[in-house]
């Protein structure tokens, strides 16, 4: 009886034993869970936050090649592969970018914080450029940073077409610290002060002006409806003192229909172009419109001419192959200086050429 007595107690001190090194290794650390990437559908599609933070990050971008013929030189919209490079007999001209796009926003006592980025690497007859074309820091309706200047993006673009600016519409890019004010009911405003580009603008002795101390000023007002809007764009150049001026009607015919009209008119006392009057002689003038035939289909047309006499006409349609892949297919006709938009380095105007040029642009937004 003491032996089996003996015998239990000692499985029972074996058990106990063994259920507490089991009760130790149940209560051994676990690893930190993850933490997971949060979806944030405050700013729209695509925002997440970033992990420990409350800013909202969106990555994005494109991949973009572009294969153009006809007289370099002609051509010079924005994004275009037609660049004055001093070549201007090159009838053949292929450019690859990739542009990598960020937004980030975040809610403050004082409005959104908001910041946008755009870099763009281009591959251009067997070399690389990099550039950084916009950077910039927005609270509320304050802006700070690199941006394309209010006297063009307030009014809008010239049209849906590639080569939009064979009668040229303003200078772009830019350093600058604006403010917007939405009034509500479709009205807005905004002023800008802006510092321009290596565009400064050139003298009849064709040297480039300094910039001064003084920042250009630009000035604006819109008002938009679902039938289309109105707007106009002030600017004063202080580099070379001269004044700029913009308006432009849009209207929405209807759902696959929409039409735009803008003019501009500047002075040319000291220099015969500038930052902002980038066109020939005192007034200009661009129209066209979109007509979309289907959700993968438009045809997109603008029509320019200056008081220079120079004329821009360009038409494309632009299709969709799948959601986030196009391809645009461009026709061109330019009746200007091939050069230097009809004034070569003595500021004498040149004598104007007709050119033809053809463009097809593929591009992966993503």
């Amino acid at each position: 009886m003491n032996i089996k007595s003996l015998l239990l107690g000692s499985a029972a001190a074996l058990v106990a034993v063994s259920g507490a090194r089991a009760a130790d290794a149940v209560t051994v650390a676990e690893p930190e869970p993850a933490e997971y990437v949060k979806i944030c559908d405050v700013y729209g599609a695509g925002y997440f936050y970033i992990p420990g933070t409350e800013t909202c990050l969106r990555i994005g971008g494109y991949v973009r090649y572009d294969a153009s013929a006809g007289q370099e030189g002609s051509f010079t919209g924005r994004g275009t592969t037609d660049v004055m490079d001093g070549d201007s007999q090159r009838s053949w001209s292929k450019r690859a970018r990739f542009a990598l796009k960020t937004w980030t926003g975040q809610e403050t006592e004082l409005g959104t914080l908001k910041t946008y980025t755009e870099t763009r690497f281009d591959f251009l007859n067997g070399a690389t450029d990099i550039n950084a074309h916009f950077a910039w820091i927005q609270l509320g309706g304050l802006r700070i940073g690199a941006d394309e200047s209010a006297f063009d993006t307030f009014t809008g673009y010239a049209g849906a077409v590639i080569n939009d600016t064979i009668v040229p519409y303003g200078g772009f890019d830019t350093n600058l610290i604006s403010y917007t004010f939405d009034a509500g009911n479709g009205f807005s405003a905004i002023v800008s002060f802006e510092e321009g580009n290596s565009y400064a603008g050139y003298n009849f002795a064709g040297s480039e002006l300094i910039d001064s101390y003084m920042p250009h000023v630009v000035g604006g007002v819109k008002w938009t409806q679902g039938w289309g809007g109105i707007s106009g764009v002030v600017a004063y150049n202080s580099n070379w003192e001269e004044w700029a001026g913009k308006v432009r009607l849009d209207v929405n015919v209807n759902d696959a229909f929409s039409l735009f009209v803008m003019g501009g008119y500047g002075t040319d006392d000291n220099a015969p172009r500038n930052f902002y009057k980038v066109w020939g002689g005192n007034w200009a003038v661009w129209g066209g419109g979109t007509y979309k035939f289907n959700e993968k289909t438009s045809f997109n047309l603008q029509v320019s001419y200056d008081e220079a006499k120079e004329f821009g006409l360009a038409a494309n349609v632009a299709y969709t192959i799948v959601p986030g892949f196009s391809v645009i297919t461009e026709l061109d006709w330019a009746h200007n200086d091939h050069d230097n938009n009809g004034y070569n380095w003595t500021g004498i105007p040149d004598g104007k050429k007709n050119a033809l040029g053809g463009f097809v642009r593929f591009q992966r937004d993503f």
